[in-house]
């Protein structure tokens, strides 16, 4: 895990969503989709680090907060601003196409 992206629980998920631009990128260890995006996630956060906040949730682990924000395929990074979900990417996209995503809700 990059020092950059924090692995969120149900304890810390609300607190760290609450304020600025936070994408969640909801994973499983099994996903092998999953494993493609954390590479491009991680050069995302180093690059936009001190605008974006990145953080991942292990789905199988916190089940209840993966379906109360209807996530039912794998990736799925929701990106949250001031607490509020804005936009959902489901899948993987190529790292620039990302950044074009997550910068439209900056």
């Amino acid at each position: 895990m990059s020092a950059l992206i924090h692995d969120l629980t149900d304890k810390t998920f609300a607190q760290a969503v609450a304020t600025g631009l936070t994408v969640v990128d909801f994973w499983a260890p099994w996903c092998a989709p999953c494993r493609e995006l954390a590479p491009i996630t991680e050069a995302l956060a180093a690059e936009l680090k001190g605008q974006v906040s990145f953080a991942k949730l292990n789905v199988d682990d916190y089940t209840p907060l993966s379906e109360q924000y209807d996530v039912l395929s794998m990736p799925t990074l929701v990106i949250f601003k001031d607490g509020e979900a804005l936009d959902r990417i489901v899948g993987t996209l190529p790292l620039d196409q990302l950044r074009v995503r997550i910068q439209k809700s900056l």
